[in-house]
């Protein structure tokens, strides 16, 4: 067992291991402890060596402005409202005792104030009754020294006669009271009493919660440099028998890990906290062989990802196996060691369905989100997809830090912890792609243009943005990138963009499914570049009513790019692999999806709009055009979908906060390929669809009557099959669950060609309410649905002898153009064409490659025939 210096049981009782704010909340926690037993809790900063983390029991906010240095903690930034919060210890509703003490040191240079002050906040409570969710948004009661000189007791103040420049003990005790009397003391650093101040402010009730260090310097803190050290603190102490405590609720210095297996070759990627200067650490990947763990890479930890990379060829294991990252830690004296353990799962090649889990979009209004990752595991996903704003710019509060760039590092870190600590156990024993999208690189909208430098100088929101390309610097957008896609399959061409930017797409083939994973916003045209001034760019809006979009077809505007078309091109070709189904993965769909009031020239409108009843419907709306989507570019659009219908993919994706599943057209409605767009998570931009209709009186969520053929506000011909509008719960925190929240499972059944789309609101236990997904949902298409084009002849059936995973493709020899190419359910198929004339039929083994091929295959108003094709 790992020897914990932080936490000691001074008691002849136990406390079960088990027993934490996660697995029991707060209000429900009973006093498994003895009134005579006493936890204590001691910092140990004196033993660490100087790094910008302060250990696993804590958790700061921000985490940039805490740092161990000279054996002390220093809030290196005067700001409103910095704490360290202890994770592993709390207090309880019960009657106990309670008591708690910190060394600090103010800094002399800050501002005179009674609103600046450093202490210790007690009975600190988040949103939700978890320990998380008080670490990031708790409030609580503060007790401190301001930097006018006085001791501070909740909003009551009593002056002091000292040197604030000196080294101070601020203590609290509380006693095992129903009504507890507060005894606060503050000592020199010899022990001397300087102010004494007894309270009954708070109830044993109130006193429940975590404990934290607080500086909050909020009186002219912006005219000092935000460099400048708040306080330094030493020697914190936690005790009494109205605590409970869990080494579980340690997070750091191993957060969570992701991997992906992918023709054999295993990829993960873990997320540490920032231990890089620990001089002589090493971390390792070990899998369970039998009853022994087996080494199979070691490595460092890389200085500003924070990340440690492990890739292992020719992956021996057929069955799942169990693996740990392993973290050693020279420390004063001692090392320690740090696991984090999970699955590398086995690949679910002989299964029928192979089902994965569909998120997106994750603002913080529900963190710590612990509902979600226990309903999901009732549907034993074999893989997750995480497509994308996996936080956003307010993510923990605070907002966002751009300069210098290892602080904006470490203020990414942060809020891509907070993701972990929501989402872990979704993928601790599966494997799971992320994405980044907009938010995740400190964009409310992106258009990439080959990875240029956005022009920050005069603002950094839209003008920013509609110059097109990335407003952070290359060297944080990779360290993004290395953190959320590193373990993905390698990328297709590796070659950076503009500016060293680097890339990521790539296929992912699992269970006999391949998955190309693009990157839809890398290479994209700003719209304010490519369109006429009269359209009036404004955040990718236009916002002059008179300019008609739906007429202006730009043909050199990038979607994709050249290289992502090169790549969807041979994709839809390569079926190796004993792939039988495809599907793109991308961050948003290629059509807008969403109506907006008439009057409203762009979404800002949006989180204010009404949510109303279910089963209303909302009068006044038309439907718009949002070139954040991939509606927009047209031409662009069209390219994409055409390429990905040429191997009957069905495309996953997230980014618009509205649940849909609609077919793609081009030329007609209902041509290509089906989409889904999953359901936020967390809806920071709820958005809606309620369309125009002759007959809104006849809707329903039985009966919807937003379904069916539209064109969405770029032209764009699509078939909307079902979404998931926001409406009211009457749940709390409506702001949550009011704004069709959750996630999506996608299940590809490889013995019947299907696909099998649920959407599932967050709240909803799926094994308890087996019907409560969200309305028209679930949703099942077969393979060939995704090359919705309606045949005008045929070709004579084939029949395949001798070839394993049979491969067809169809070539119309006039223009010498590949209609599609498919892996056939069995050994018979009837190809479709789109003109009569003359066609090639390629048959291929996906195993061995050898092709049989036949050419000048008449095409008839009907099939006539079979054609044979023997090994």
């Amino acid at each position: 067992m790992k020897r914990r210096k932080s936490l000691k049981i001074m008691a002849l009782g136990a406390l079960t291991p088990s027993m934490g704010l996660l697995s029991s909340p707060l209000t429900n926690i009973k006093n498994v402890i003895d009134k005579n037993t006493s936890l204590h809790f001691e910092s140990d900063w004196q033993l660490w060596p100087d790094m910008d983390w302060v250990g696993p029991e804590y958790w700061g906010n921000r985490l940039q402005d805490w740092k161990i240095q000279d054996g002390r903690v220093l809030c290196q930034v005067a700001g409103p409202n910095r704490t360290l919060h202890c994770l592993t210890t709390q207090a309880t509703q019960e009657i106990g005792t309670l008591e708690t003490s910190i060394d600090f040191q103010i800094n002399k240079d800050l501002p005179v104030s009674d609103k600046n002050y450093v202490g210790i906040r007690l009975g600190i409570k988040g949103k939700f009754d978890d320990y998380r969710s008080a670490a990031v948004h708790g409030k609580g009661f503060d007790i401190g020294l301001t930097t006018s000189g006085k001791l501070k007791v909740g909003n009551e103040l009593t002056a002091i006669q000292h040197d604030l420049s000196e080294e101070f003990t601020l203590k609290v005790s509380c006693s095992a009271n129903h009504t507890p009397t507060l005894n606060i003391s503050l000592l020199s650093k010899s022990g001397a009493s300087i102010a004494t101040v007894e309270s009954q402010k708070l109830s044993q009730e109130q006193l429940a919660g975590n404990i934290a260090l607080v500086a909050n310097i909020q009186d002219d803190y912006k005219e000092i440099q935000e460099s400048t050290i708040a306080a330094s603190f030493g020697d914190w102490k936690i005790s009494g028998s109205k605590l409970i405590s869990s080494s579980e609720h340690e997070y750091g210095p191993i957060c969570f890990a992701q991997y992906t297996l992918n023709k054999g070759t295993l990829k993960l990627t873990a997320q540490l906290t920032p231990v890089e200067k620990v001089a002589e650490h090493q971390v390792k990947f070990e899998v369970k062989d039998g009853e022994n763990w087996k080494e199979m890479g070691v490595t460092e930890v890389e200085p500003m990802s924070r990340t440690v990379h492990f890739r292992q060829e020719s992956w021996p294991y057929q069955e799942a196996v169990p693996y740990r990252i392993q973290l050693q830690l020279p420390i004063e004296g001692e090392t320690r060691h740090y696991a984090y353990e999970g699955t590398i799962s086995a690949e679910p090649k002989a299964q029928d369905e192979v089902k994965t889990a569909v998120f997106s979009c994750n603002c913080d209004y529900g963190f710590p989100d612990a509902e979600v990752a226990p309903h999901v595991a009732c549907h034993e996903p074999d893989l997750a997809l995480f497509v994308g704003d996996q936080f956003y710019e307010g993510t923990g509060g605070f907002g966002i830090q751009t300069s210098p760039v290892d602080k904006a590092a470490l203020d990414y870190l942060r809020k891509w912890y907070m993701f972990g600590w929501s989402y872990r156990e979704v993928f601790r024993h599966i494997p799971c792609a992320i994405i980044p999208d907009d938010h995740d690189v400190y964009h409310g909208n992106i258009w990439g243009e080959a990875g240029k430098a956005a022009d920050i100088s005069g603002s950094w929101g839209a003008p920013a943005q509609d110059s097109g390309g990335y407003k952070m610097a290359p060297k944080w957008v990779n360290m993004v990138q290395k953190c959320q896609t590193s373990h993905l399959p390698d990328p297709y061409d590796p070659t950076p963009v503009q500016r060293g930017i680097e890339v990521y797409y790539t296929e992912w083939v699992y269970g006999g499914i391949s998955f190309a994973i693009l990157e839809d916003r890398k290479w994209k045209s700003a719209p304010k570049h490519v369109l006429p001034e009269e359209a009036d760019i404004w955040n990718g809006w236009i916002r002059n009513p008179d300019f008609d979009i739906k007429k202006h077809r730009v043909k050199d505007a990038q979607l994709l790019g050249d290289r992502q078309l090169t790549f969807l091109d041979d994709w839809a070709q390569n079926w190796s692999e004993d792939v039988q189904m495809k599907s793109l993965v991308t961050q948003t769909i290629f059509n807008t999806v969403a109506t907006l009031p008439v009057e409203a020239k762009d979404d800002s409108v949006v989180p204010k709009l009404e949510v109303p009843e279910a089963g209303k419907y909302v009068l006044g709306d038309e439907i718009k055009g949002d070139m954040d989507s991939n509606g927009w570019p047209q031409d662009g659009r069209d390219r994409a979908v055409d390429k990905i219908r040429k191997c009957f993919a069905f495309h996953i994706a997230g980014d618009q906060h509205l649940a849909s599943f609609s077919q793609y057209g081009i030329d007609q409605h209902g041509d290509g390929g089906f989409a889904f767009a999953g359901p936020a998570l967390n809806n920071i931009w709820p958005r809606r669809w309620w369309p125009p209709v002759a007959n809104p009186e006849s809707h329903s969520e039985s009966n919807p009557v937003y379904t069916g053929d539209f064109e969405d506000g770029f032209g764009n011909k699509m078939t909307v099959k079902a979404v998931a509008n926001p409406r009211l719960t009457h749940r709390e925190p409506a702001i949550v669950y009011d704004r069709a929240t959750g996630y999506g499972i996608v299940t590809f059944n490889k013995k019947d060609r299907t696909i099998t789309t649920e959407c599932w609101p967050k709240y909803v236990h799926p094994l308890k309410n087996p019907a409560g997904q969200y309305a028209g949902w679930p949703i099942t298409v077969s393979q060939e649905d995704n090359y919705g084009r309606k045949a005008a002849a045929w070709l004579p059936e084939v029949k395949v002898n001798g070839l394993n995973n049979p491969v067809v493709e169809i070539i119309e020899e006039k223009s010498g153009e590949s209609l599609y190419c498919l892996a056939i359910k069995g050994n018979t198929f009837e190809p479709k064409v789109f003109a009569k004339g003359t066609y090639t039929i390629k048959v291929k083994d996906s195993n061995t490659g050898k092709t049989i091929e036949k050419k000048g295959i008449k095409a008839n108003s009907q099939s006539k025939g079979t054609l044979m094709f023997s090994a």
